[in-house]
């Protein structure tokens, strides 16, 4: 089953989450900002990552910029989790490589829709 990494410096917000995608049978994984996410990434290798945006140190903008342009990294879809709901945060979370970007508070059936959609391509 599909392993999801969950970067957010809110255990709630973590916690959240990942009840909702280990009852639909993803595996989880979590990162507690965005330099832990990059680490995370190039050795887990996760097939989707939930970025939050507002973080201490690396924050989601940066690290989702860093994973998209490391070989590494760069086929690891990105979904943007963020409470920052301005249209010009999108187009900047997208422009750093995110495939999609969910405004805060998520539902559920919100985030499982898109994270299914992004794990198949």
């Amino acid at each position: 089953m599909a392993l999801i990494l969950i970067v957010d410096d809110s255990p709630t917000e973590v916690h959240v989450m990942q009840k909702a995608l280990e009852r639909h049978g993803y595996r989880t994984a979590c990162a507690g900002d965005g330099a832990e996410a990059i680490r995370k990434a190039k050795e887990m290798k996760p097939d989707l990552i939930l970025m939050d945006v507002v973080m201490p140190g690396v924050n989601g903008f940066q690290a989702t910029r860093k994973l998209a342009s490391d070989p590494e990294t760069k086929s690891i879809p990105v979904i943007m989790v963020t409470s920052k709901d301005q249209e010009s945060d999108r187009i900047w979370g997208l422009r750093q490589g995110a495939i999609d970007y969910l405004v805060k508070p998520v539902s559920a059936e919100k985030l499982i829709e898109k994270a299914q959609a992004a794990l198949a391509g």
